[in-house]
């Protein structure tokens, strides 16, 4: 139980940024001192601006989706503790709601909508971020999530199932989420010259890293957690679902020498069968793409059924290189 709470209209001057706002902790931490709220401000909009969500939500459209209604559909949640009122879901439409204010945006921005609980428990604040944003429309990315989960499990010592009871999701996926964080830190920061080197969009590497057969790749051929940490850095491995191949390429003398010298990209060439070159140089993209929309309508469900139940499945493995490299293209022909 997450408490009493009341519907209210509350006046925007009356409320505060949240300054422990997982979404920007990474962000808030170059700040000596306290941030302020224009400090926040700015990391709210950095930590957003290209940030999209599982509905296709940006920043920028939410923006204008809110200029545009008049308000927000979704009321903020705010916890009153007697001395303030602290917003603690809805950073970002507050962030908004204030900027439209101060730049005479037509509309009324002088209050917003609100659910508000009194004297919320630090657990419940979490278990309304959990729901919030580990699985909701406009969730966090994946390493503030990751530093956010470590942080309930290695300093608030919250247990996985905790985490789970409230997110839902499963125990694998966490430790996965803990684990690739814990990595992250321990091995490609300390090669950084800054911390504002330190490159979040990395850590989908170390996610992939969390599959056994990763790990025990680079160590069957001497190599380290630190050799990995540094293909990541030097983009030897990109794109970053080309982790998920280590296996299959370090296997392989040719390919691995290949990555060793030019990276995954390469490496993964020379595995390819004589029949890829062959199939390019009789279709092109849109022939291609046809062939795959055939071959996907035309699956048996035996062959599914090994794609869905065997991570090593040499298809199921294909699929998903291919989602990755979909997605960007289909992500920049749509970019305005």
């Amino acid at each position: 139980m997450l408490g009493k709470s009341q519907f209210q209209i509350v006046k925007v001057d009356d409320l505060v940024l949240d300054v422990d706002n997982p979404r920007i902790k990474k962000w808030i931490e170059y700040y000596e001192g306290t941030p302020t709220a224009a400090n926040i401000k700015l990391a709210l909009g950095v930590a957003t601006g290209d940030e999209q969500s599982e509905n296709g939500t940006t920043y920028n459209s939410l923006k204008e989706s809110i200029r545009a209604s008049g308000g927000i559909n979704h009321p903020i949640m705010v916890n009153n503790d007697g001395e303030k009122m602290v917003v603690i879901e809805g950073n970002t439409r507050l962030a908004i709601y204030q900027d439209f204010k101060e730049a005479g945006i037509p509309g009324d921005w002088d209050v917003i909508p609100a659910i508000v609980y009194d004297n919320l428990d630090l657990e419940f604040i979490d278990a309304i971020r959990l729901q919030s944003h580990l699985v909701g429309p406009r969730a966090w990315d994946p390493y503030s999530k990751a530093k956010y989960l470590n942080s309930l499990y290695s300093v608030e010592h919250m247990t996985v199932e905790r985490m789970i009871a409230y997110c839902g999701g499963k125990q694998r996926d966490i430790k996965n989420y803990i684990d690739a964080y814990h990595d992250m830190e321990k091995y490609y920061r300390p090669l950084l010259e800054s911390d504002q080197d330190f490159d979040t969009t990395r850590f989908s590497g170390f996610i992939e890293l969390q599959k056994p057969q990763v790990k025990e790749a680079i160590l069957k051929v001497g190599k380290t957690l630190d050799d990995f940490a540094e293909w990541i850095d030097t983009k030897k491995i990109f794109p970053l679902s080309a982790v998920r191949q280590l296996p299959k390429i370090l296997a392989d003398q040719k390919s691995r020498e290949i990555f060793y010298k030019s990276g995954a990209k390469e490496a993964l060439k020379s595995l390819d069968s004589p029949n890829v070159d062959k199939v390019l140089s009789e279709l092109d993209l849109a022939g291609l793409c046809r062939a795959v929309q055939r071959a996907i309508e035309n699956l048996q469900y035996p062959n599914f059924r090994a794609m869905q139940t065997n991570n090593d499945d040499p298809s199921r493995l294909a699929v998903l290189d291919l989602k990755d490299v979909f997605l960007q293209l289909v992500e920049d022909i749509e970019a305005e």
